[in-house]
Formats: structure tokens, sequence, C-alpha cells
């Protein structure tokens, strides 16, 4: 049974976005605060909140035996820890030719994530979709939700499957939480990137499929969350962010490509969120003020 929550005057907010549908919602780990709103129903394009799931069934099959972190997977040199992490060389789009050596970049790469699939693929003997239904929807509870051939950015579903995937991040079931823990810490730490739609990050933090809030500024997250938050957001106008020190989730569905009207109202909605839940200013991620996101500064792949 739904529980009322003072959320709802904080996910009003996106009544004020400019697109034609939305759904957003937000979830507590005490279970306390569960609200949506929007056109909740629908099925939205998830475009890159797909490397999530992704990032999930190879944990699955880690903890299986069936897939090691750590072997070979990719480009020369690159592991399948350096594929999760945005960490193997491979440009965005180019699964042959690597821009760089392993480990010596964050480069963002749906490639790369194609290519786990491939790998997990050769190491299980199920298809992607096989096993990312089999790993992950069908234990969370992820009905509606479809991966469509992609690792990348293939995933498509309803509001409610992006909160039961945040629910399960916030306190997981299918792997340990100990490989959660290990997964939403930094991968090669220092690494200088180029968070898409936001710019060049120094350094740009990345866990194991997982992209880490941290102290980036800018950020799609707000200002407010903590520097613990993690998730990943999508150029099809979706995002999902976990903040493991405010307990909460929440995740966002809309019909129109991210760009600079994302940018701006997304932190805007996630202060409001914590504001509610958590208390404005109890804990800050950039040091300062809340203050709105500026427009993004190039394409965002995926």
């Amino acid at each position: 049974m739904r529980v009322p929550s003072r959320a709802v005057n904080a996910l009003q907010l996106a009544d004020e976005w400019e697109v034609e549908h939305f759904a957003v919602g937000v979830r507590s780990r005490a279970g306390d605060v569960d609200e949506v709103r929007g056109s909740v129903e629908r099925r939205f394009p998830w475009a890159s909140i797909t490397k999530l799931v992704t990032a999930l069934a190879v944990l699955v099959a880690f903890e299986e035996g069936t897939v090691d972190l750590d072997e070979p997977a990719g480009p020369p040199g690159s592991t399948v820890r350096h594929l999760l992490a945005h960490a193997s060389g491979l440009g965005p789009d180019d699964p042959i030719r690597p821009m760089a050596t392993p480990g010596a970049r964050r480069i963002y790469s749906n490639a790369g994530f194609e290519v786990l699939g491939t790998h997990l693929r050769a190491r299980s003997g199920m298809s992607f979709d096989e096993y990312a239904r089999a790993g992950v929807l069908e234990p969370i509870g992820m009905a509606g939700a479809h991966t469509a051939g992609s690792p990348a950015t293939g995933a498509s579903g309803t509001l409610a499957d992006l909160l039961a995937l945040g629910a399960e991040l916030l306190a997981p079931t299918i792997i340990d939480p100990s490989t959660l823990a290990a997964a939403t810490t930094v991968c090669y730490p220092g690494l200088v990137g180029v968070l898409p739609g936001f710019g060049r990050q120094d350094p740009c933090d990345w866990g194991l499929g997982f992209e880490l809030r941290d102290h980036k500024a800018p950020h799609w997250t707000g200002w407010t969350n903590s520097p613990e938050t993690f998730g990943h957001f999508g150029q099809s106008g979706s995002f999902l962010w976990v903040d493991p020190v405010a307990g909460l989730a929440c995740a966002g569905l809309a019909d129109r490509p991210f760009d600079s009207w994302a940018a701006h109202a997304w932190p805007r909605l996630a202060d409001a969120v914590l504001a509610e839940h958590v208390g404005r200013g109890r804990h800050l991620a950039g040091g300062g003020p809340p203050r709105a996101a500026p427009a993004p500064v190039r394409p965002v792949p995926g």
C-alpha cells in the first residue's frame, strides 16, 4: 500500500517541464516514501540508464563465477572492470579501435558496453537480453522493462520499473551489499574525462557502471545530493539517482531528449526532494548553496 509522502510538493515541479509526457517518483530505503506523478503507466525509453541494468547483470555473473572482473575483455590490456568503468580506452562508438591505453583516461563509451554484452553472452551461453531478464529484471520485479538488444542504450519501461531498480540499489537483494558498495566506489581514481552533456571533469569519477556524484560540478543531480550519490541519466530524457546518505532514490522519465531544459530542471527537482526529506543544507555536495546548472556543453551519447 502506498504511503502518503511529503515529496508530492517537490514532484509537482515536473509540471513545469516543457514536455508532453513525464513521470517522476521518489522512494525511500525505509519504505516510508513512495510517491509518483505524471504518466506513470507510460513506457519510456531509458537510453543510457540501460548501463545500470548491464552493470548489475555483470555483477550477478561475477558472483555466480561466470565472469571475473579482471579477465581480458575489449581491446588489448583491457578487462571487464575497465569496460564497466569507461576506462578501456574505447571511444564512444567504435568497439575496435581504442583511443587510449586501458586505465589512462575516462572515455564514456557505448561501444564498451556493447562489448560487455558480447562478452557476457560468450561466457554464459545466453543472449544479453536473456541473461538480463533472468538475472536482473525478473528478480527485482521490473515486469514491464525490456532491454531490446543493446546493453548500452536499449532498455525501456515504466516509472514503476525504474523505481524498482532504484529500490534494489538502495537495498540490494540480487547481489551482496559488499559487491554493490565496491561497484559504487571510484574505480581507477584520478582519471580525467568528460561527463556527457556537462563537460570536462577532473577527476571524472566512475564506479563499475555507476556514475558517481562525488564533487562534480556542474552535474545533473542536485547541489545538495551527497557525494556518495550514484546513478545514471539517458539522452532520452531519463534519470535515476540513488543517495545512500539520504536513503532516497529518485527517477524521472520524459518524452523530450536531454538538453538544457533537463540540465536545469533535474538538479532543481533533486534539491526540492532532498529539502523535504532530509532538510536543506544538511549535506552539500559542492560546498555552497543550490544553483542552476549551466546548459550542456556538448552532445550526449546514448
